[in-house]
């Protein structure tokens, strides 16, 4: 699996800077929109800390 950095101090899945989720979903911010930069992408697989599945 591969590093992804996670700089979201608020997410529980950020462990020293890393992302520890099982999967990752990545998508558009605006659905139908085309992305052109790291501003029009959302994480949607952030969960906040103190909430578990």
């Amino acid at each position: 699996m591969s590093e992804i950095k996670c700089r979201v101090e608020e997410c529980h899945y950020n462990k020293n800077d890393f992302c520890r989720a099982s999967t990752i979903e990545v998508m558009s911010r605006v659905k139908e929109h085309m992305v052109s930069n790291t501003d029009d992408t959302a994480c949607r697989t952030f969960m906040p800390k103190g909430n578990q599945q």
